[in-house]
């Protein structure tokens, strides 16, 4: 059954819309005038709205995606004016400098949110756009969708984490070719060299999202979709001994764990598992 409730909407003048249709979150940056272009309040948004998307039991997945012609095309410029101009991103309201608990960099905290969390990327997806993207697990593009970088272009380096998974997407030569030249490249071009997963028609793009998160809602147990995407991300930094002995381990748990005892009963029913939602009412 689909349940379509919206979360409480955004003050005014705020610039994300969050929208539950169980199983999927849908969460849309919302400045189509600007192309979805960052600020700082959005940044916080943003992140509540991710965070309230893990908590709620009826979200299997999370899709992210911009409302207009763009996805997002990174920082808006008068913050990006800002903060180059010295006087710091610590001085803004919204921005979050890095602790020792967390992970620097604008999108990080995605690797961490146990669900999946699926771009849908609409329109154009530039600097930041390129990041959120890139954080987000699996990525797909419309057709008329494009990348590009640009950072170097501003006299930026390869900010939040675009250093450590663009590599691990593309390859280095592929990534330092993209980084340096801030060349825009297509959908297709973006298909090929392995920054995203999946190009649809623009079209179809939002419904193909859903779709894949309820294809997944269907048919994993949310709990080894976020023991998995742990261990993907967590031994990507690993050595394969101890890779193996975590993935050992925790094969071990779900193996004694209530989801495998459904999995396997539901096979010999012939019958669809009903595996139990993460949430905090779940």
């Amino acid at each position: 059954m689909t349940d379509t409730k919206p979360t409480d909407p955004p003050a005014a003048g705020h610039a994300i819309a969050v929208t539950v249709e169980d199983p999927v979150c849908i969460i849309r940056l919302d400045r189509p005038e600007r192309l979805n272009a960052l600020t700082f309040p959005m940044l916080d948004e943003l992140r509540a709205a991710v965070e309230t998307a893990a908590a709620d039991p009826r979200v299997v997945g999370i899709v992210i995606t911009g409302n207009g012609r763009g996805f997002c095309s990174g920082l808006d410029a008068a913050v990006l004016a800002a903060v180059t101009g010295g006087d710091g991103a610590e001085n803004h309201a919204g921005a979050r400098p890095a602790t020792a608990e967390e992970l620097p960099g604008l999108f990080s905290y995605l690797l961490h949110v146990p669900k999946p969390v699926v771009a849908a990327v609409n329109g154009v997806a530039a600097g930041g756009g390129v990041v959120l993207a890139s954080m987000c697990d699996v990525r797909l593009a419309s057709d008329l969708a494009s990348f590009t970088t640009v950072f170097l272009q501003r006299g930026l380096v390869a900010e939040h984490g675009t250093s450590w998974i663009l590599p691990r997407l593309l390859g280095p030569g592929r990534a330092l070719d993209l980084l340096w030249t801030g060349r825009r490249i297509s959908a297709e071009e973006a298909l090929t060299v392995g920054m995203i997963e999946y190009v649809v028609p623009a079209d179809e793009l939002l419904d193909r999202a859903v779709d894949y998160v309820r294809q997944i809602a269907a048919s994993a147990s949310p709990a080894t979709v976020a023991a998995t995407k742990r261990m993907v991300y967590d031994h990507l930094g690993t050595g394969y001994e101890a890779a193996l002995r975590d993935a050992d381990a925790e094969a071990w748990r779900a193996v004694e764990g209530p989801d495998a005892t459904e999995g396997a009963q539901a096979l010999l029913e012939k019958r669809p598992p009903r595996f139990r939602r993460l949430g905090t009412d779940g």
